[in-house]
């Protein structure tokens, strides 16, 4: 799978330990930040979101310090659903059910072990086939319009 994965300097240590485990099954892009100098999450979310919305890339995982800028800046581009998630169950359910494209997460909220899991399971999820859950989508997508 090609991800794209980007961070600002408060998630950029994560997203760094994350790197190899995500690159053993993965292609990997790394959209920023490339130290822990500050750096603005919303510049580095736009990247991400634009290899989603180009088709460069299937997944984005966006690290910060508590996921939630991240994830109001990748939900501000057309066409992009971000979750914010700090648990195993989130990270698969918001693909199942909503079909979500970038994971957020929070460096300074949830362990890196914990966060190896949401990845992981975020990763292998797949968007249902279920009749409910695409009409919900599609009505997402024309709140956008």
């Amino acid at each position: 799978m090609k991800i794209a994965v980007g961070s600002d300097h408060c998630g950029f240590n994560l997203k760094m330990e994350m790197m190899p485990m995500l690159k053993e099954e993965n292609e990997v892009m790394d959209f920023g930040c490339y130290s822990t100098d500050m750096a603005d999450f919303p510049v580095i979310s736009q990247k991400v979101c634009a290899a989603i919305t180009s088709g460069e890339a299937e997944r984005g995982i966006m690290f910060c310090s508590t996921g939630i800028g991240a994830c109001i800046a990748c939900n501000k581009v057309k066409g992009i659903r971000a979750g914010l998630c700090h648990d195993i169950y989130s990270a698969h359910q918001c693909v199942e059910h909503d079909n979500v494209q970038i994971l957020c997460l929070g460096a300074d909220i949830v362990g890196k072990y914990v966060v190896k899991d949401i990845i992981k399971a975020f990763l292998k999820a797949e968007f249902s086939t279920s009749e409910e859950f695409r009409k919900r989508v599609a009505m997402l997508d024309e709140m956008e319009k």
